[in-house]
């Protein structure tokens, strides 16, 4: 029997799309060579770089996140020349292993996917370079299989204070549009994005903002490109247009998605994410549960993993949450399968539909008999009372 009422998305992404991006996308599709369409590329390109702090280019792909991954390596780096990358969780492994099958020659720091990159260590990996052989280094801003946000801006720090040249890349898949982010003042290189988290949207537009610094590599990277090449998206761009059909209604989407971060203002945007983030945080604590990240600084806005006590399996209570209260919670991934849940809250989300998540966590934790010290609801309804 089909549950009544609304399923409740609470996953880090896909989020829950709007009313709004969903009427949006329904209008006709437009000729994609005509002069409307080449208005709506124009407003659309100038639209995203405030989301991303930067008044360069931003390209744009009808591809999910692992797409702009790639787009981010192939236009910068050539076959054969040093990454320096983090173990911070599923998905900075997965880059990482990419980079290995285009050829890179990867510098795995090892982590216990708890804690962020450590900026300390990017320093003393690049002083050690000194015939600067390390070509770039690749950040997960917010690591979506953990909780945890590492600190870009100091990460640019020390590799200013190690004097090294190499480009920065960072993945903001799951904190672009809910975790302050600034591409220019922090000096990051290629910035890679997904339309299906903080701006909103299904799964299917990818992003990369790119550098002066990052153009020039794309002169001289070695690397075989031809649908992620940055040079014709941005020559079309010029013209409104795109060298391959875009995915027009998704732009639509995007459009209104836009608009409803402007309209509410980015601070505002950031400030209710930390919030929830912290009433969540309020929550797993009263319940007597750990959450994954572990260092009070890198705690994720977008979403809060939790670890399961000794004895329970995280994939249980999750079908258990998802039988009897229609609520879908995010899977442990990797090296986390079955050892901890993510709840999302990111996106196009409110107070209400915070308290109705934790209510279906407490209520699934008690029905799957996870012991259970006293009332995340409580505490996160004190929390959320506060300004």
């Amino acid at each position: 029997m089909r549950p009544s009422g609304r399923h409740f998305l609470q996953i880090p992404g896909p989020t829950n799309t709007p009313d709004r991006v969903l009427r949006a996308m329904s209008a006709p599709t437009i000729d994609h060579r005509g002069p409307e369409f080449a208005a709506l590329t124009r407003e659309l390109l100038d639209a995203l770089k405030p989301v991303f702090g930067t008044t360069g280019p931003v390209v744009v792909y009808p591809a999910s996140g692992t797409g702009a991954w790639e787009a981010a390596l192939v236009n910068t780096l050539s076959p054969g020349d040093r990454v320096l990358c983090f173990e911070t969780g599923h998905f900075a492994t997965l880059w990482q292993e990419m980079a290995r099958r285009l050829g890179l020659r990867v510098d795995l720091v090892p982590g216990d996917w708890r804690h962020g990159v450590d900026p300390d260590e990017v320093a003393a990996r690049l002083r050690a370079d000194g015939a600067g052989l390390v070509k770039a280094v690749l950040v997960v801003h917010n690591e979506t299989s953990t909780g945890v946000t590492s600190r870009v801006a100091e990460v640019r720090r020390a590799i200013d204070a190690a004097g090294h040249p190499a480009l920065l890349l960072v993945d903001t898949i799951s904190s672009l549009g809910s975790i302050d982010y600034r591409h220019d003042e922090w000096g990051v290189d290629v910035t890679v994005a997904g339309s299906q988290k903080g701006l909103m949207l299904p799964p299917g537009l990818s992003f990369n903002a790119v550098s002066d610094k990052a153009l020039r590599a794309a002169e001289t990277a070695r690397s075989v490109r031809s649908f992620w090449d940055w040079r014709p998206v941005l020559e079309a761009n010029a013209r409104g247009l795109f060298p391959y059909t875009p995915a027009t209604n998704l732009l639509y989407g995007l459009r209104e998605s836009l608009r409803m971060l402007a309209e509410e203002g980015l601070s505002t945007v950031y400030a209710r994410h930390l919030r929830h983030a912290a009433a969540t945080r309020s929550a797993v604590r009263a319940w007597g549960l750990e959450v994954l990240c572990a260092d009070e600084r890198e705690h994720s806005a977008s979403l809060t993993a939790v670890l399961m006590p000794d004895g329970h399996d995280a994939d249980r209570l999750r079908a258990v949450i998802l039988e009897r209260y229609d609520m879908s919670l995010g899977a442990g991934l990797g090296r986390l399968a079955g050892r901890v849940f993510r709840i999302g809250h990111l996106g196009a989300f409110n107070d209400l539909m915070l308290a109705g998540t934790l209510a279906g966590v407490q209520l699934g934790l008690v029905a799957a008999g996870v012991p259970v010290k006293g009332s995340g609801i409580d505490a996160a309804l004190e929390r959320l009372q506060q300004p």
